[in-house]
């Protein structure tokens, strides 16, 4: 595969992943302007969590939709390796919104059951909730599928919440429908306090994942994979390597490893052969990857980087 087809693939991808989050975006509101109506229609306290998470929603996509346009913008002189790290930001604010709805959708849930459940015209409610919870199915479904495909873990975060959102609004019209054929009210601040535990699950966990991205986090899996690259390629281009660290950037891999060449290797071979490394190891995992490589002497770089030898004084 070209440099060029691997630029044209990722501009195309990036307008798809552009693509996909304005229509997050509108779909979000729209879910928005729903979730209003069935709430002000039957004054249900499971349908109000949902009518919350959605609000949540619409922030965080906003927040997302800016977090993805700043992460594909060029390096700066004071911003030399990017925007990318924004990506967690996004994540963890996503996170943080949706905790912040569990916990009012609890109070708001507790509060109604205390204060009496008047409900009403429950039918025409779940109905509105059910075609929102389809419609989101579907698209928290396209954006993950975007988000995976385009390694960005602002799609996928997104996609995440609306999930979430679509499994909260399956909940609501399960409880909503108790309520019709028992005639049970207490169901639905029970469904609305299910709703919000799970909801602060969901949070907790984006929030998490963007606090160890933020700490550099070192997937193992992600380790195995480079391991099983890297043993093909040098085992191919016939050297060998060691001190292989990674990070991902929520988007791209960040690569470091140390090559190691005979003594005797003239230093413009070492450095062809580094290159095609660096160029075949990012195709080879099939993602977008940095790989940063240091060339060492195979006979003697322990002694180099032992504490003994080292000083960090000029000799």
């Amino acid at each position: 595969m070209t440099l060029k087809s691997i630029t044209q693939r990722d501009e195309q991808e990036l307008r798809a992943a552009r693509f996909a989050m304005r229509l997050s975006l509108a779909v979000g509101v729209l879910m928005l302007l729903g979730k209003t109506t069935a709430y002000y229609v039957t004054g249900s306290a499971a349908i109000l969590s949902d009518f919350a998470e959605s609000v949540v929603h619409v922030i965080a996509v906003a927040f997302a939709a800016f977090s993805l346009r700043l992460s594909t913008k060029p390096a700066a002189p004071t911003f030399l390796y990017g925007y990318e790290r924004i990506t967690f930001f996004s994540a963890g604010f996503e996170g943080a919104m949706i905790i912040v709805a569990a916990i009012w959708i609890l109070v708001e849930a507790v509060e109604k059951w205390i204060a009496g459940l008047p409900l009403e015209h429950l039918g025409p409610g779940a109905l509105l909730l059910l075609g929102a919870g389809l419609l989101n199915a579907w698209l928290g479904w396209y954006l993950l599928r975007i988000g995976k495909r385009s390694h960005s873990l602002i799609l996928e975060a997104d996609g995440k919440h609306v999930l979430t959102d679509c499994y909260t609004s399956f909940g609501v019209v399960a409880g909503l429908g108790l309520v019709m054929l028992t005639g049970w009210k207490p169901f639905d601040p029970l469904v609305a306090i299910a709703i919000a535990i799970n909801i602060l699950w969901s949070g907790g966990r984006l929030a998490w994942r963007s606090a160890v991205g933020l700490l550099d986090y070192s997937d193992p899996d992600t380790g195995r994979r480079i391991r099983e690259k890297l043993d093909a390629i040098c085992n191919e281009l016939g050297m060998n390597y060691h001190g292989v660290r990674y990070r991902t950037t929520g988007y791209r891999e960040i690569i470091e490893v140390h090559l190691l060449f005979p003594h005797n290797t003239p230093v413009g071979e070492a450095h062809r052969l580094a290159t095609l490394l660096e160029e075949r190891l990012p195709r080879e995992l099939r993602k977008p990857a940095e790989v940063i490589t240091h060339l060492e002497s195979l006979e003697d770089h322990e002694d180099v980087h032992s504490t003994e030898h080292y000083t960090g004084k000029p000799e």
